[in-house]
């Protein structure tokens, strides 16, 4: 190995780096939220509202640490390309469902969602993978909205079934 193989190795990654100024800053904001909460000093146990946020605040504080320590060693293996194609898959299955949720009903928009997300994990057969999405939904939908008597979203299949449901 010579010297030019060193220096290379040795570079800083600048993606872990950016990762670890997210993770601390997002660990500072629960850091300084946790402080301005009342403290009511957790009663004889000496937990209180402030506990849990202190605790993932510092866990992503050192988590930053960790992550730019190893960032500035250049210690993370090199990452494969990426292929965007699943991930707009993914963003167009949730946008549809975000749009479709009302219309549509939770079964079919999630159903949908499903199939898309299937798709971009790699069964291509969206004529197979919407019906079953949208069976394995529509059995989700049964047991939120009638066993449990949680309100989600009713459609036109929620509706062919139980008419009257909101």
């Amino acid at each position: 190995m010579n010297g030019d193989d060193l220096r290379f190795q040795r570079r800083p990654d600048r993606a872990a780096l950016v990762i670890a100024l997210i993770l601390a800053g997002l660990g500072g904001v629960l850091l300084f939220d946790a402080a301005r909460l009342a403290d009511v000093g957790g009663g004889y146990s000496g937990v209180g509202p402030a506990s849990a946020p202190r605790v993932v605040g510092i866990g992503l504080v050192l988590l930053a640490i960790w992550t730019a320590v190893e960032a500035v060693l250049g210690k993370f293996p090199a990452r494969p390309r990426q292929d965007p194609v699943p991930l707009f898959w993914i963003v167009g299955g949730l946008a549809f469902q975000l749009v479709t949720l009302k219309i549509a009903g939770f079964s079919i928009a999630t159903g949908v969602m499903f199939a898309f997300t299937a798709r971009a994990f790699g069964k291509r057969n969206l004529a197979f993978s919407i019906p079953v999405g949208i069976a394995a939904s529509f059995l989700v939908w049964l047991v939120f909205a009638q066993l449990l008597m949680l309100s989600l979203p009713a459609g036109p299949l929620e509706h062919l079934f139980f008419p009257g449901v909101k």
